[in-house]
């Protein structure tokens, strides 16, 4: 198993960066690079002890080209997690090919540490990020931002997106209204995704094409209600939760 070092002084000056812009989401994988250690493998290992991450393995299907391909998931039903997707990604301007430009930026990949099969995980974990907001709720404000990655840590460990996680959270109560549940949503965020069912190691086709609160029912992915409580507390006291955190959210 590869042994690289942790480096949390170089881990925090990128959340610094991160956090002048938002948008800079290579400083994300700056960050975990910095603080994950042996979390990657060792995630994989758990993913390939399952039936389920035995059949993706197997199949091995680029996400990318499938979660792009708005024309055909537009096809699916009405309610579906597919149609919930292309809106999500359409009115935030995204798509899963700009992730992957983005980690194109970053000075290393996952194949200068791991072996090619604990790369292609690698690969999947993040190329399902944006995924995990329809699947959760959560939006792309800076405390939806650390709460799905504080989701994602139940599900996968690693210190490099709890530490994000944690620290945007400190930099959202600086402008939430006091007594606003924000440690709480970022806590309920990790235990939901403890007790949800794993994303990455669904088929995403088939995902893709269920009902969206029937897959979250089927997943056993428990609603927000902490995020939407500090929304309400936001809102109540004219503050847009799109626009904490430097000039836009975090």
């Amino acid at each position: 198993m590869t042994s690289r070092r942790i480096r949390p002084i170089k881990a925090y000056k990128h959340f610094r960066n991160l956090i002048k812009d938002k948008e800079d989401t290579t400083q994300v994988f700056y960050i975990v690079e910095a603080l994950d250690g042996s979390n990657l493998e060792k995630d994989f290992k758990r993913f390939m002890s399952t039936s389920d991450g035995q059949a993706r393995y197997a199949d091995r299907k680029e996400l990318v080209p499938l979660l792009d391909n708005h024309e055909e998931l537009r096809k699916l039903p009405m309610g579906s997690v597919g149609q919930h997707y292309c809106d999500f990604m359409e009115s935030q301007g995204l798509s899963a090919q700009g992730l992957v430009d983005e980690y194109d930026r970053f000075d290393n990949s996952l194949e200068d540490y791991y072996s090619e099969d604990v790369a292609w995980f690698g690969y999947r974990r993040r190329d399902v990020h944006d995924l995990m907001h329809i699947m959760t709720g959560y939006s792309r404000d800076a405390l939806g931002e650390a709460c799905v990655l504080n989701f994602t840590h139940g599900q996968h460990g690693g210190l490099g997106i709890y530490f994000i996680a944690h620290m945007a959270s400190l930099e959202v109560r600086k402008y939430a209204p006091k007594g606003s549940p924000v440690w709480k949503a970022v806590r309920e965020a990790r235990k939901n995704g403890t007790l949800a069912e794993n994303i990455c190691q669904q088929d995403i086709m088939s995902l893709l094409s269920e009902n969206l609160e029937e897959a979250r029912k089927r997943l056993n992915i428990k609603p927000a209600t902490q995020y939407h409580k500090v929304h309400a507390a936001m809102h109540a006291n004219g503050i847009d939760p799109y626009g904490v955190i430097g000039a836009q959210a975090a």
